[in-house]
């Protein structure tokens, strides 16, 4: 699991991106339950994820409506497959209205630019 923890803020919100190698679903949910063991991780407002799997494309929001569909994009851009992203924001007080995608959009090209590559 590599974690880029607060790479930028907007308007008081913080964010972060989060990924890992997936070899499917389950996988996936074990992902999930790593990161909210960390005690910052639980207590962000949306954990929005994508991954691109051998059964198929899967995403979640997780109250971030339409975050999962701006990562799965990219993931697919990227080609990046068996790999699973998270964005994590934690809200500052101030809607982000459609800017909120931007920052979704910008979270995940960090960490393709950022990211080791698996061995």
């Amino acid at each position: 699991m590599q974690v880029f923890e607060k790479i930028f803020t907007d308007r008081g919100s913080r964010y972060a991106v989060s990924g890992g190698p997936v070899a499917d679903r389950n996988a996936v949910r074990d992902f999930l339950k790593d990161l909210a063991r960390r005690k910052d991780f639980a207590r962000a407002t949306h954990n929005s994820w994508a991954a691109l799997l051998p059964e198929g494309p899967a995403k979640g929001d997780d109250g971030e409506a339409g975050a999962g569909a701006v990562i799965l994009r990219k993931l697919e851009g990227a080609g990046l497959e068996g790999h699973v992203v998270v964005v994590t924001r934690w809200f500052g007080g101030t809607k982000l209205g459609g800017d909120r995608f931007r920052r979704v959009a910008d979270a995940v090209d960090h960490y393709l630019a950022h990211r080791r590559p698996a061995p």
